[in-house]
């Protein structure tokens, strides 16, 4: 398996616009500890996902080393804020924004040098370890390979963190990448085809069309193919795994291509993806690929390490850093598929993880913004013109209009809803949403959705 170094380039990300919160940033500069009065009787902001994600990095740069983690809380629409500090004007301020102000005992310094510490002591196959702002702990994960010694050091490196740093689990199933199918694309390398999903559909840094995939599936196979024996359609420009990510960008051999910014979402529908953003603990997400098609979760952790066995040396491992880390179940052809927001927000690029869709288990995505900026590439359409697939794309037909139904984001205050459509009534079990267009399961993977040729929609999928 041959590895490729991406340059580190600086790239603007096309975002279309998540929405600023105006008044936190008006508040925010101006809260003080003679406000102590005001702050207190500050009833929390009801937020959307995406607008609780933009207000939690306002209040990391603004609390410096007081701010100790965030997460957002679907059940009652507001940002949590955990500090350290004793300083009462950094809850004046936190609270002013409209965040819910939690004290914890273990600041983000802390917590990092933990994570550091499982990275020198314990790098081994099949764990994992990822903060976990709610419990204000480390989680850490062993897959079911880990027996023996491997967990007794395991086990000893957590213990020796201290009490309340972090907390250990076992999980059923193992830590493995998604080999195998949005919409499939395929490769053929010795001993088969290979079996990715396409993620998001970008214009690479020289205007040419492209796409987003998972780096295990950029440093398996360099051409790609929309259908199982089909000609080569794209080819690898850049890919990283392992390390500090797991992404890939693959040009369209053709620079006419048309490559909508959408996820294909099963049964003629599709989601509009309007900008790229950052993750969120707590906050709904959608997934799909082309094995098990559109599934359902949330996010339960940032800034992951996973260490995968190698698939190069049995006594290896492949360490990647720097993921998402969700409750979304996913399958072998997954790999690279989208995970994203009912209102087209691009959030990651599935990885690995554990289990199925049948157990359940743990994932890991590899954050988009990240890729992005790795590679130099801006989401949306390239190729023609009219593709573009800027804010533009947001709000027509395929969100909140006649492609996805017009039901609320269910992380949406009651009074501004999203209208983004029924696609969280689609997840799981083949159930289908509205009109029975977006079923799961048994649309996923087909001859005739992996097939699409040069209009690839952006949850084309790579199954590996």
């Amino acid at each position: 398996m041959s590895h490729k170094r991406i340059p580190k380039r600086k790239a603007a990300i096309a975002v279309g616009g998540v929405a600023a919160l105006g008044a936190a940033a008006l508040l925010l500069p101006n809260a003080n500890a003679s406000q102590d009065d005001e702050a207190a009787g500050a009833a929390p902001r009801t937020l959307k996902a995406a607008d609780a994600s933009d207000l939690a990095a306002q209040l990391r740069s603004l609390l410096g080393d007081a701010f100790a983690g965030s997460y957002y809380d679907s059940g009652s629409r507001q940002l949590v804020i955990n500090v350290v500090s004793g300083d009462n004007n950094v809850i004046v301020q936190a609270k002013k924004a409209g965040a819910v102000v939690r004290q914890v005992d273990n600041s983000t310094a802390q917590l990092q040098s933990a994570a550091r510490t499982l990275r020198t002591e314990a790098t081994i196959p099949g764990t994992s370890w990822a903060v976990d702002p709610r419990t204000n702990r480390i989680l850490v994960t062993a897959d079911s390979t880990v027996t023996g010694a491997a967990w007794d050091r395991l086990e000893s490196t957590v213990q020796g963190l201290g009490s309340g740093m972090a907390t250990i689990k076992k999980s059923a199933g193992t830590f493995k990448t998604f080999v195998s199918g949005g919409d499939a694309v395929f490769s053929q390398v010795q001993g088969g085809a290979v079996r990715c999903s396409l993620g998001f559909n970008v214009t690479a840094s020289d205007g040419s069309p492209a796409f987003l995939t998972a780096g295990h599936c950029g440093v398996a196979a360099e051409n790609w193919s929309d259908s199982e024996t089909g000609q080569p359609i794209a080819t690898v420009d850049q890919a990283t795994f392992p390390g500090e990510g797991d992404f890939a960008l693959v040009t369209y051999d053709d620079a006419t291509t048309q490559a909508p910014s959408d996820v294909n979402v099963g049964g003629g529908q599709s989601v509009q993806i309007a900008q790229a953003a950052e993750a969120t603990v707590g906050q709904a997400v959608l997934r799909m690929g082309s094995t098990t098609g559109l599934r359902d979760g949330s996010v339960t952790g940032l800034d992951a390490t996973v260490n995968f066995q190698s698939e190069t040396d049995p006594s290896g491992v492949d360490t990647v850093t720097g993921l998402i880390q969700t409750d979304v179940c996913a399958e072998p052809g997954d790999s690279g598929g989208p995970l994203f927001t009912q209102d087209g927000s691009a959030l990651g690029l599935t990885s690995g993880g554990s289990g199925d869709c049948t157990s359940g288990g743990e994932t890991f995505f590899q954050p988009v913004t990240t890729a992005l900026q790795a590679t130099g590439a801006t989401l949306g359409a390239g190729g023609a013109a009219d593709q573009n697939g800027g804010g533009e794309q947001a709000g027509g037909d395929g969100v909140g209009g006649d492609g996805v139904g017009g039901a609320a984001d269910p992380s949406a205050p009651a009074d501004d809803p999203s209208g983004v459509g029924d696609v969280g009534d689609a997840m799981g079990g083949g159930q289908p949403g509205a009109g029975d267009q977006s079923g799961t399961g048994e649309q996923s993977g087909t001859d005739d959705q992996s097939g699409t040729g040069a209009h690839a929609g952006a949850s084309r999928s790579r199954n590996h």
